[in-house]
């Protein structure tokens, strides 16, 4: 009886009773903001709108629309976009970036749900509209979460994987009942999810890359493009979610324009030019030594540094260990440690640069520094034995060099991990057994990176391993990063202060052959899918951080990346009539709030 009574309870069966319409939810906890809230606190509730805003990027397009995998990485700007705003479509809820993860009323005003999350359901906003004037409905809801499902690309095809029944509930909701594959997460993931409108998308051809202009419900239309060159989007005058809370000081260019370049230096002289309005620098030494211009001089472009409140994440050379080469954890070890970060601050960034030790660095997820806890071992188990005894007890640090380039004592710790996987140095170069040279290319996508890659290089020769370079373009390499076709790549794994199920996408198994996910490293282990899922399923922020502390010694004791390095500041330099809220969120700077002072 009582296994009987536990399953009904989980299927939500008995959850409406309990139930009532919230404003907005969080992670853990409750959200920051109170069901009377009037905006964001990062954002400028009074700014005049108008004016207009030239983004610029480095790539090309040939599709708008951003949910399937043909145009995964060539879709434009702007359409669906963390970084410019979700400009056409929309999501059932609105994130705020002022907090680690919480949701507030978007397409649904608002939601309920059990305290087991069983279920969640989505009161949809009866005032939200299409461009085109229609009604956004229940039925829009089901019929995008059922595309994505059949046509989509990770991870939206998967979204539905973890429910049960989705199901239209009177006039204006939609529910979501979870199986056994939910956690705590999934709600929150469903709320981030976009709808699109069922009367105006061609289901024939979805999964085609197509330029037609779609009908969204967000703040613009898109008004020109010029395939692969530009894209223009204009401000829906009857956008109808311009006063929600959630939505005040937001979407405040009359115009917004995104220009692609085939380069970043291009995009920079025209950044210099005038035809690009910010410019937000990656690499300090041109912070340092490029900003001498008659702009900056005069004025009309100004520089800003803002230091948000975010862990490091990991940028690196990432080893493809689908590839026999990178197979054995000790020859990633070896390799990682020839990598003279020391010289490279040095000689290449102007000392700019902190050496990355942790996924997760200057936050409390991270566990460098600190020794595991009983909770984590207990977590860990058996994979206990897989975890380096420094990085287990809380010592680890990678090696510091003499900034030379090639530091004798650094490289001899290399050449002793790779001897123990059945490598040595004949005749100058780093053999197997039956004499076959250490060698792969590491694919690179503009001159940063390669000036990066070169460094290494040099260092790798040092001890006899060939590494070559590639540099490819922005399409050969978008191709070749979706199928996995290369040995070693450089990215950045950006980490929030509530990872989740992108950490599937990233690390997971189940993703590992999956073509579009960002599994690069191609990681298949067990262990490590076991202590997501328990990242996933914590309820207390206590576990949660151990289940974090975990995963980050497993993913470093791997040795599936090259950490380089990382900055804990932004920096942006714009136009003099570029305003921004003197606030900044906790994730750091928000493109989307920030305004054209020329506004009338």
């Amino acid at each position: 009886m009582r296994g009987w009574l536990s399953a009904l309870v989980f299927l939500g069966l008995f959850a409406s009773a309990s139930a009532e319409p919230l404003h907005g939810i969080a992670m853990r906890g409750a959200p920051a903001l109170p069901p009377d809230f009037k905006n964001f606190p990062y954002v400028n509730p009074e700014v005049k709108k108008g004016g207009k805003v030239t983004y610029g990027v480095v790539g090309t397009f040939d599709s708008l629309n951003p949910f399937i995998l043909k145009s995964m990485r060539t879709t434009a700007r702007g359409m669906w976009d963390p970084e410019f705003g979700n400009l056409v479509f929309e999501s059932l809820m609105q994130r705020s970036r002022d907090e680690a993860f919480s949701m507030y009323g978007l397409l649904a005003e608002s939601v309920e749900w059990d305290d087991n999350r069983s279920f969640i359901q989505f009161n949809l906003n009866p005032n939200a509209k299409w461009s085109d004037g229609q009604p956004v409905t229940p039925d829009d809801v089901i019929f995008t979460f059922e595309l994505l499902r059949d046509k989509g690309r990770t991870p939206f095809n998967k979204r539905l994987d973890s429910v049960a029944k989705m199901e239209k509930v009177g006039e204006h909701s939609v529910r979501f009942t979870f199986n056994e594959k939910a956690d705590r997460e999934t709600p929150l993931i469903l709320a981030l999810s976009p709808v699109l409108p069922k009367h105006a998308v061609k289901v024939d051809g979805f999964d085609q890359s197509s330029l037609d202009i779609p009908v969204g419900s967000g703040p613009y239309i898109v008004k020109a493009v010029n395939p692969g060159t530009s894209i223009t989007f204009e401000r829906n005058k009857d956008y109808w979610a311009k006063n929600l809370p959630s939505k005040v000081g937001f979407d405040n260019y009359d115009q917004i324009t995104v220009q692609y370049f085939l380069q970043d230096k291009t995009l920079f002289e025209a950044f210099k030019k005038g035809d690009v309005d910010i410019y937000q620098e990656g690499n300090p030494t041109q912070w340092a030594r490029a900003y001498d211009f008659p702009a900056i001089q005069s004025g009309d472009i100004v520089k800003e540094e803002f230091k948000p409140g975010l862990p490091s994440g990991m940028f690196g050379f990432v080893f493809n260990t689908r590839k026999p080469v990178f197979a054995d954890p000790r020859v990633r070890q070896g390799l990682s440690l020839v990598f003279d970060f020391e010289w490279a601050n040095k000689n290449l960034f102007e000392n700019s640069y902190e050496r990355t030790q942790s996924f997760w660095q200057n936050s409390t997820l991270s566990s460098f520094g600190i020794p595991a806890s009983d909770a984590e071992k207990a977590l860990l188990g058996a994979a206990v034995s897989k975890v380096e005894p420094a990085i287990l007890d809380g010592s680890y640090k990678l090696p510091v060099s003499d900034a030379s380039g090639h530091d004798r004592k650094l490289l001899k710790q290399a050449v002793d991990a790779l001897k123990e996987a059945g490598y040595t140095i004949q005749g100058g170069k780093m053999v197997d057994a039956s004499g076959k040279q250490l060698a792969f290319e590491i694919m690179t996508q503009n001159a940063d990176q390669e000036k990066l890659a070169i460094a290494y290089q040099r260092s790798l020769k040092t001890i006899g391993v060939d590494a070559s370079i590639r540099t490819v373009d922005d399409s050969q390499y978008q191709s070749r990063s979706i199928s996995f076709d290369y040995d070693m790549i450089l990215k950045g794994f950006v980490s929030s202060l509530s990872p989740g199920i992108e950490q599937v996408g990233r690390w997971g198994s189940t993703s590992k052959d999956k073509q579009g996910s960002d599994n690069f490293a191609g990681v298949a282990d067990p262990d490590i899918d076991r202590v997501i899922e328990a990242m996933l399923h914590a309820r207390s922020q206590e576990d949660f951080e151990t289940a974090i502390h975990a995963y980050d010694r497993l993913l470093l004791s791997g040795h599936y990346v090259v950490p380089l390095y990382f900055t804990p500041l932004q920096r942006v330099a714009l136009r003099s009539t570029t305003g921004h809220p003197n606030k900044l969120p906790l994730y750091g700077v928000q493109l989307p709030v920030w305004w054209d002072k020329r506004a009338q």
